[in-house]
């Protein structure tokens, strides 16, 4: 049966940090002790520092990201803006051309309207003079 490795590489990797330390202190315990304690105490400053670095990165991203956000926004609105200027502008135009032609076909209208009652009447007064010379006028 297979049996995992992992306790006995641990296990071999810690005996070689205590060496280690031991040997660089002359053998004595308290100093590799120390030592190891400066060690990690050096670590998590350094590990600390690139997460502060990273924090930073990230804040400036953040900044960055949000003024291209608001600049996007701002020229969506100034678009939009621009755009209901526009439709109104023209909307506008509309009203007034559909109301000047409105005014042409009312002119247009009374005129022919105006033609029409003249010549009836014409017609008419033609009539009467014909009908009234039967009847012995004039």
């Amino acid at each position: 049966m297979s049996r995992s490795r992992t306790p006995l590489v641990l296990g071999l990797a810690l005996a070689g940090g205590a060496g280690y330390y031991l040997y660089s202190a002359g053998g004595s315990p308290k100093v590799a002790e120390k030592n190891f304690e400066n060690d990690l105490k050096y670590a998590r400053d350094r590990a600390s520092g690139k997460a502060d670095e990273v924090r930073t990165d990230a804040e400036k991203f953040g900044a960055e990201t949000g003024a291209k956000v608001d600049t996007a926004i701002a020229k969506a609105q100034s678009e939009y803006n621009r755009a209901t200027a526009n439709a109104r502008d023209a909307a506008r135009d509309a009203q007034a051309n559909v109301q000047k032609h409105v005014e042409d076909a009312r002119t247009s209208v009374n005129k022919s309207i105006d033609a029409f009652d003249k010549k009836v009447e014409d017609t008419a007064s033609k009539t009467k003079s014909n009908v009234s010379s039967w009847f012995g006028g004039k």
